[in-house]
């Protein structure tokens, strides 16, 4: 038996008032898990614990079999596992956006989008102008990047609002505040000066690109301990693709092999058709593969209602379509995104989220599409998300 898991980040939202009440998911085009929805298993699980942040950490990790109430504990750290980064003792880890800040409000979390070639500068000249002994700038991918603090467990006591949570917002009224924020702030200020006149700012601006006015400082943690390694959980040798580091530290934690496509990425360019390819030839090796597509949350945080449905289309088209034509005795199948990420919002909620059980075992409980209400109208309901890997694995459904 082989296992595919498919993550569409963010897939999931609420009605769109200015397209009919619908969501993007029932107005995407997607026949092929509509099909599939008909055919499996749909409910609705809640992937984030109550009082828990909803971020892809959590929710990921709820997907891949594990408890966040057990395991989570800073979303920074599980990215600078990404990045190779080992923590030392007191030593903690904060996500590093590259942002651009217009009229003293959000102008863009992640500064138009800026890739790795024109990032990886800047990074490194606030590591060289900023850094020293205690403080260390690491380059990520794209716009997100790590800033590693030593004797830094004060720091984590501070109050940090993530920047995709505050669009077109002031900014004075979401800086790191409370217990132990110096230093943070002080590092977010300072950076300001740092790319002013950067080299590579005053390019991007001659291109007409977004400039990056600045560094924000969110999602602390200290060291996290490795996880029980997924195959002694479930005895199925893993591994993930995708385009963001998170997951591939996650990936890392869990002890799952990460797969490296060329053309995955973190946005809607991701070239769909080689991930999906990748993925389902990396079935001949091993026993489950984790799919993870970022293009669906990226749009979502953007407001970008078109892209987000066309992400979704090209999910359904390029890879779902492939998945049909497996021997459904040979194979099941997820598809589940981590969170809702509502265009209106343009941030996460920790609302439960649809779910598709497809393949050897199940059968269909009467979903007419793949959406949040159809899930809904099936009646059900599974509290710990955490709970679906055991019920992909041992095709059984307990209705909670």
């Amino acid at each position: 038996m082989k296992y595919f898991v498919l993550i569409p980040d963010g897939a999931a939202g609420w009605p769109l008032e200015d397209r009919g009440g619908k969501t993007s998911l029932e107005l995407a085009h997607k026949p092929n898990l509509d099909a599939m929805a008909r055919e499996g298993y749909v409910g609705l699980a809640r992937t984030v614990p109550e009082g828990m942040e909803p971020s892809s950490a959590c929710a990921c990790m709820s997907i891949m079999g594990y408890d966040p109430r057990t395991y989570f504990s800073g979303r920074g750290p599980i990215e600078a596992k990404s990045l190779g980064i080992k923590l030392a003792d007191g030593e903690v880890a904060f996500r590093c956006n590259t942002i651009s800040v217009r009229d003293g409000k959000m102008w863009s979390f992640n500064a138009g989008h800026i890739p790795d070639s024109e990032s990886h500068p800047i990074i490194e000249s606030l590591n060289k102008e900023l850094g020293n002994e205690r403080v260390h700038f690491h380059p990520g991918v794209g716009y997100r990047h790590i800033c590693t603090i030593k004797d830094g467990i004060a720091c984590l006591d501070a109050v940090c609002t993530p920047p995709h949570d505050i669009p077109d917002k002031p900014i004075s009224e979401f800086l790191p505040q409370g217990e132990g924020y110096e230093l943070l702030l002080e590092l977010m200020e300072q950076s300001k000066q740092v790319l002013e006149n950067h080299p590579m700012n005053i390019q991007r601006q001659s291109q007409g690109k977004t400039p990056t006015s600045m560094i924000w400082l969110f999602w602390g943690g200290k060291r996290v301990p490795d996880f029980p390694p997924f195959n002694d959980r479930f005895g199925l040798k893993a591994a993930m693709t995708s385009g963001v580091g998170l997951l591939e530290g996650l990936a890392g934690l869990s002890g799952m092999t990460i797969l490296r496509i060329p053309g995955v990425t973190d946005n809607i360019d991701n070239d769909y058709a080689a991930q999906g390819e990748g993925a389902l030839k990396a079935l001949e090796e091993y026993d489950i593969v984790f799919v993870h597509i970022e293009a669906p949350d990226e749009s979502g945080h953007e407001g970008l209602t078109d892209e987000k449905i066309k992400s979704i289309e090209q999910i359904d088209e390029l890879i779902i379509s492939r998945l049909r034509t497996w021997n459904k005795d040979d194979l099941r199948v997820l598809v589940m995104p981590d969170h809702p990420t509502p265009i209106e919002l343009k941030t996460h909620v920790p609302d439960p989220v649809p779910f598709v059980l497809w393949g050897s075992g199940f059968k269909s409980n009467g979903a007419e599409s793949f959406s949040e209400q159809s899930a809904k109208e099936t009646n059900l309901n599974i509290e710990h998300g955490h709970d679906i890997m055991k019920m992909l694995i041992d095709s059984k459904i307990d209705n909670q």
